[in-house]
């Protein structure tokens, strides 16, 4: 008989509506129950496309023994970190408050009655016994803490007070440091001692993408011509798309690799990596020129249209799992894919698997992920669709519907980049958008996510403002029609309202008031989103009081900032963007649109456009203007010249 998860939305929290654990979703009623009942309170967060999430359901969550300890001495409480990344990101402070670094996913929280946690773990396995994992298992470690909560041990409720305090204490920094180039130095610095350069990336294993490190080092090269960040970027790139933790055969970046070298991902996608990356590699193309980093671009973003995408809506995320297991879908037996390239009429297929790096024994659990550890063979356009054949015939791993507002607009974004170089995405990115506002804002409140043709109920939270002001303004720079800007300006204006004070920014306000990350954590924080936002407001409407919040902003986390800017890539970008000074580009709105490509490529890296009634093509800063260009391609040494 399904439990009271059988009413909600979340995808997630429907996988659990049939786990004979009596789940509450997060509410009122649970934890006055708990208070009522004098019950421990067992919160589990975690998301519908998480690995290690359904291992726990299937381990934890559909044992019956562990169900019935749950059942009878706890509240217990699912939540979907996509859908309340407030509630989640409050659990993730608690988990680094407890065991001194970062958590992750699934996340589960102990309280007592009165809703003041104790102790946090991830992944608990059932038992102790048998578990290569350390710590103590599922089983008896409920039966510790039910017996503790109901004998009203001093010790336990003397710690959640403790932990309680912590929480509710606010740090601030400790003083403000003077913003310098110099800060460039510490984060070469930083960057080199993580970096692994066999295989490019940050780490050993596991290996996420960095995307917000990557694009640092993009910004730093061309502002510098530094061949140190230019090699760390473009071997990383290099490497990230062969294949393994990028899909050759659909398209598309898993959300990090379990080995040094990309080979084997957790195989579920996300909406916000591939958003990241698509923009990251039309970048990288429109630097450096190289073909196959746009074709890449190309297909992370064909890949959300081909599978992940209704009615102009983008869901956020696909599963690793499929008929059951992990990697089914995506990976190949060596004889299944002989044959089937033996029958395609492919000649010497010993040869092209051997390219892919397709042996009898497999580089993944006995079956093979397509990957080319040198040149792609130049008959791989041909091999894919017998590729994509055979995956067709396969269960498709389960997609998360859910429409996310910040996530979106990550993805519209990247897309008005690209359709810089190949106007088809300009035109689907502002399909995208009208789609989303039209879906997300409305009666003049922003949301942060509903289950695709739901009403939304969640209200938005900072990340959402932060990125949809961002694609608003692409938008404009895109179509130069200042409608986009007024409506960047309006979302703009409701978040330094509903969260920001004095330099701070708050992620949530209301039940959870959470404080912003200042980190780019699993992807780029959402205050430096905000000051790349209130940077170019400043520019485009000249209007002084957006530059102030951005440098209050920049002046609050300064110290930290100058201390280890490798947690802060994009806010490093930013504060050099503050420092040298942006350049616009103005001339009519039809030659911006008509010469957005070049205007792309230019080497400096902080330019803005905007249409002008002039003849000429003017090259100005944010209160006068330096040089007056005849034609495109003098843009560049315009730029240059005006420092």
């Amino acid at each position: 008989m399904p439990n009271r998860l059988e009413h909600e939305d979340s995808p997630y929290l429907q996988q659990h509506k049939n786990n004979p654990v009596d789940w509450y979703p997060w509410c009122d009623e649970a934890f006055e129950r708990a208070k009522r009942e004098n019950k421990a309170i067992f919160i589990s967060i975690g998301y519908s496309s998480c690995h290690w999430c359904h291992v726990m359901e299937e381990k934890v969550f559909e044992n019956e023994a562990c169900a019935k300890i749950l059942n009878e001495h706890f509240i217990s409480i699912k939540v979907d970190r996509e859908e309340r990344p407030d509630i989640d990101k409050h659990y993730q402070g608690v988990y680094m408050l407890l065991n001194r670094r970062a958590g992750g996913w699934p996340t589960s929280i102990f309280c007592t009655p009165n809703n003041k946690p104790f102790y946090a773990g991830t992944y608990i396995p059932p038992t102790t016994e048998g578990t290569n994992i350390q710590g103590i298992g599922f089983i008896e470690l409920t039966n510790i803490i039910a017996e503790k909560v109901a004998q009203n041990d001093p010790k336990l409720f003397q710690n959640a007070d403790e932990v309680e305090s912590f929480i509710k204490h606010k740090e601030h920094p400790k003083e403000a440091t003077k913003l310098s180039e110099d800060f460039i130095k510490n984060f070469m610095l930083q960057a080199k001692n993580n970096y692994e350069p066999k295989f490019g990336g940050f780490s050993v294993a596991p290996k996420f993408p960095h995307v917000s490190t990557l694009n640092t080092l993009l910004h730093i090269d061309r502002l510098y011509d530094d061949k140190a960040a230019r090699a760390m970027l473009l071997d990383t790139l290099e490497n990230m798309r062969r294949g393994g933790m990028y899909d050759l055969v659909d398209g598309g970046f898993c959300r990090y690799s379990v080995d040094e070298m990309w080979l084997v991902p957790h195989f579920e996608k996300m909406l916000y990596d591939n958003a990241l990356l698509c923009e990251l590699y039309t970048k990288v193309y429109l630097a450096y020129g190289n073909e196959s980093h746009l074709h890449t671009a190309k297909e992370c973003a064909d890949f959300w249209f081909n599978y992940m995408c209704e009615d102009d809506l983008f869901y956020s995320a696909s599963d690793a799992d499929s008929e059951g297991e992990e990697g089914t879908y995506f990976t190949y037996g060596y004889e299944e894919l002989f044959e089937a390239l033996a029958k395609a009429g492919m000649s010497h297929v010993a040869k092209e698997l051997e390219l892919m790096s397709v042996t009898p024994d497999g580089n993944f659990e006995g079956k093979n992920i397509i990957r080319f550890e040198n040149i792609p063979s130049p008959r791989f356009e041909e091999i894919r669709r017998v590729l994509q054949e055979l995956r067709s015939k396969r269960e498709y791993p389960f997609i998360d519907k859910k429409i996310q507002t910040s996530w979106s607009s990550m993805m519209i974004k990247a897309l008005f980049t690209l359709g810089s170089v190949d106007g088809r995405y300009t035109a689907r990115a502002l399909k995208h958008l009208e789609k989303l506002i039209a879906t997300m804002y409305i009666e003049g409140r922003l949301y942060h996510t509903t289950l695709i043709h739901k009403e939304p109920k969640i209200e938005a939270f900072l990340e959402d403002y932060a990125f949809l002001a961002q694609a608003l303004i692409a938008a404009f720079q895109a179509t130069q029609d200042e409608l986009y800007l007024i409506q960047a300006q309006r979302i703009a204006n409701m978040a330094l309202e509903k969260f920001y004070k004095n330099g701070m920014w708050n992620f949530s306000i209301g039940e959870f008031e959470v404080k912003a990350e200042t980190t780019d954590n699993t992807y780029v924080s959402s205050i430096s989103i905000m000051i790349d936002v209130l940077l170019s407001l400043s520019t485009l409407l000249e209007d002084d009081k957006y530059r102030h919040f951005a440098f209050k902003t920049l002046e609050y986390n300064s110290y930290d900032l100058g201390r280890r800017p490798i947690y802060y890539p994009y806010m490093l970008t930013q504060m050099l963007r503050y420092l040298k000074g942006e350049r616009v580009v103005k001339a009519s709105a039809s030659t911006l649109i008509d010469s957005a490509c070049e205007i792309a490529k230019l080497s400096y890296p902080f330019v803005l456009t905007k249409a002008s009634s002039e003849e000429k093509i003017l090259i100005c800063g944010s209160q006068s203007c330096f040089a007056a260009c005849e034609k495109i391609d003098e843009i560049d040494d315009a730029i240059k010249n005006s420092f």
